[in-house]
């Protein structure tokens, strides 16, 4: 077995002794520190280099927390003035995943930079937190690269914003395949109602 085969053994043993001494260690690490911070190197080498991380110039690292829980709905006081079927305020679930929140919010501020993937690294009571794998679609080094100046098209930008990396794939139902995709033809189940459910005529008929 290859190094990265004995790192990926390590932390499947999330409840090992070794691995809940070190990521408790981390999860106060990071608790001192800025919620979006630039990191030197991946914390897992083995599954950054999985999801397209090269260790070379124009690929950037960031860590980002994302606080745990349902998403409250933002009303005033907690009054809804409509009908009793909106009234829910607390056990209302966020649509996407943590993980496409954060990379939605490096993306944010690394305007210039593309959002290829990221990964879970830890998380406490309160966060979870991921890293996020940027490239620079400026840098020499990627823009002569085959395998990765795809992500230098313009169509490309602000992807994470637009469900294209692999959590916005995964939280728009891309995982499923088959006769239970059906209906996700078109982008979305709601696309795919609305073009089903148009009348459609020819201006001449």
């Amino acid at each position: 077995m290859g190094g990265y085969k004995y790192m990926e053994e390590l932390w499947r043993k999330k409840q090992s002794d070794v691995m809940r001494f070190m990521l408790r260690v981390r999860a106060w690490e990071y608790r001192q520190l800025p919620k979006i911070w630039k990191v030197n190197k991946p914390t897992r080498t083995d599954k950054a280099h999985r999801l397209g991380y090269k260790a070379k110039q124009g690929y950037i690292i960031y860590r980002v927390a994302v606080r745990r829980g349902g998403r409250k709905r933002p009303n005033g006081k907690g009054i809804v003035y409509g009908k009793p079927k909106h009234h829910g305020i607390n056990q209302l679930k966020f649509r996407r995943s943590l993980r496409s929140v954060a990379e939605e919010r490096v993306g944010k501020i690394c305007g210039n930079l593309r959002v290829l993937n990221s990964y879970w690294i830890n998380h406490d009571s309160t966060f979870k937190y991921f890293e996020v794998i940027l490239v620079d679609p400026e840098h020499k080094a990627i823009r002569k690269d085959a395998r990765i100046n795809w992500i230098v098209a313009p169509t490309h930008k602000h992807r994470e914003m637009r469900g294209l990396t692999s959590a916005g794939r995964a939280n728009r139902g891309y995982r499923v395949k088959g006769h239970r995709a059906n209906k996700l033809q078109g982008s979305s189940r709601r696309a795919n109602w609305k073009s089903r459910n148009t009348l459609k005529l020819l201006r001449y008929r």
